[in-house]
């Protein structure tokens, strides 16, 4: 029987004194007088304890998954709000919150962390967070924002060579990344009706135009949100590349690029699971995120995403352990060398 990880989820549901101390921080970017120190945020771990027992673990319990590897919330990363300063602090609290999280809940939550990105900063600058969530907080992946800027894309592609450091690191660390814009800043793009799934997809454009995996053959990325417009594209996609004179897609990308499950109706998840392979498939559900509502055609919530996967035809028993469980363990080797510590 398999364990069911989802393998993306984030800390929405955090104590309102997390967005309290954050829009302080943001007030102190005009003025400096009310900028909050770190340790004017204090919350309890009772607090933390309540948020989480009473959301994401509550709703793990009905829905029948096991285990999330947690990052801080989306769109609060707001890479595009001040300076890099700015971003560090932040993105350290937030970090350690989910830390926090996984020691208090260790048989459900693991950290992914978020980095301390910043508009026209060098990737390698956050080298020093990322390194310290994994040695002292055992992350087993990041979130890689590839615009920083909101909405505006003012980064390179992921393919230029200004984001090799992170990728030297994450080959080191063996940890993958999930490509994950934040918030748009940009009134032409809802954040995660518009923003989010054009970032899926212009991620996965960049990775064809490049070759990137000539130069780093085991660095992984895990396009989220059922990989935006990709599945349902897949031939302009195969198309372009084959114009541009670029390997076949499955030798391209797919040893490298894979996609989870954050698709939130049942003919979306059919097509995701007949054009792209199996092996390339990670349940997620981004549960409490984007979509929280009730769809009135099934009466069920629909980012309960483990009944798409139980109710496909498509998909064998076999199949379904290895969306479930097995490739997560297999693109988050450090996840799989934890779970094994544990004895799963």
């Amino acid at each position: 029987m398999s364990i069911i990880i989802d393998c993306h989820g984030h800390y929405t549901t955090a104590p309102k004194a997390l967005e309290a101390w954050r829009n302080q921080q943001i007030a102190g970017i005009k003025d400096p007088s009310v900028k909050p120190r770190v340790a004017d945020l204090k919350i309890s771990d009772d607090e933390l304890r309540e948020s989480i027992a009473t959301n994401q673990l509550r709703l793990m319990k009905e829905r029948g998954s096991d285990i999330t590897l947690f990052s801080p919330r989306a769109s609060f990363m707001a890479h595009h709000i001040g300076d890099f300063e700015v971003s560090s602090t932040w993105a350290a609290i937030c970090n350690e919150l989910c830390f926090r999280v996984s020691q208090l809940f260790p048989d459900h939550f693991v950290p992914v962390a978020m980095l301390p990105q910043s508009p026209g900063v060098q990737p390698s600058t956050c080298i020093p967070e990322l390194e310290k969530c994994v040695k002292e907080f055992g992350n087993v992946g990041i979130n890689l924002n590839p615009d920083p800027s909101g909405g505006h894309w003012t980064s390179p592609p992921l393919t230029d060579k200004l984001w090799y450091p992170i990728y030297e690191k994450m080959v080191e660390y063996d940890l993958p990344a999930m490509i994950h814009v934040s918030t748009s800043c940009n009134p032409a793009f809802h954040t995660t009706g518009a923003h989010y799934l054009n970032a899926d997809t212009t991620a996965f454009m960049q990775l064809i135009q490049g070759d990137l995996f000539k130069d780093f053959p085991t660095l992984r990325f895990l396009i989220p949100h059922g990989g935006g417009a990709v599945p349902y594209h897949w031939g302009r996609f195969r198309g372009l590349a084959q114009e541009m004179k670029k390997p076949l897609l499955a030798d391209h990308l797919l040893g490298n690029v894979f996609f989870d499950t954050c698709v939130y109706h049942q003919p979306g998840i059919n097509l995701l699971n007949t054009v792209i392979p199996v092996k390339n498939v990670l349940f997620a559900s981004e549960m409490i995120g984007a979509v929280r509502g009730i769809d009135p055609e099934t009466g069920h919530y629909y980012d309960d995403t483990k009944r798409y996967i139980e109710a496909s035809t498509i998909l064998s028993a076999d199949d379904k352990h290895q969306i479930y469980e097995a490739n997560t363990r297999r693109v988050f080797p450090r996840l799989d060398a934890l779970l094994k510590k544990q004895g799963k």
